[in-house]
């Protein structure tokens, strides 16, 4: 029987500093159904509600079961990223979530500040208040460790190079 790996999302609100609106959210990593405990954390989104009917329309992805794919571009990848922290560093960690419908490019990806997403996905340590900001080597070292978690847990399954699907792998939102 396949292993299997899921990174569960539940949206708890928004949140709205000056014009800028983010949607937040908990995250936890599951490994067959059991919780990988440390695996855990906050999520900030661009404001909802979700559309993956229209392109380009800066709003979250839609509530639903997603694939998890190696990002294979020219900011993000998920096998061969920069050491570099530096924000400004490319290519930065990241994983790709399809179909996505008619959006492209949906990602979990390192953030910073209010909110690094005009469509993706940024874990955080804490984001209870407006006020609380993303601190990127902290969430760029939640992407990393989500990464390695699915190496370690999917063995040789996990595929050798970016653009490829990651088998029995999915991301859940609510």
């Amino acid at each position: 029987m396949a292993k299997k790996w899921e990174l569960r999302i539940t949206r708890a609100g928004e949140q709205t500093r000056n014009s800028r609106r983010r949607t937040t959210g908990k995250y936890q990593v599951f490994h067959d159904g059991v919780s990988a405990g440390a695996l855990s954390g906050a999520t900030a989104e661009t404001k909802g509600p979700g559309d993956n009917k229209t392109a380009g329309n800066n709003r979250c992805v839609e509530a639903g079961t997603y694939n998890l794919f190696t990002q294979a571009g020219d900011k993000y990848v998920t096998i061969g990223y920069t050491s570099n922290v530096n924000p400004a560093a490319l290519k930065r960690p990241g994983l790709l979530l399809l179909p996505t419908g008619k959006r492209v490019g949906i990602l979990f990806h390192p953030g910073r500040g209010f909110l690094s997403s005009i469509g993706c996905i940024n874990p955080a340590t804490d984001l209870a208040n407006v006020s609380d900001d993303i601190a990127f080597i902290d969430s760029r070292n939640r992407v990393i460790a989500i990464i390695d978690d699915l190496k370690s847990f999917l063995g040789a399954s996990f595929p050798a190079n970016n653009g490829v699907r990651i088998p029995n792998a999915t991301v859940v939102i609510q």
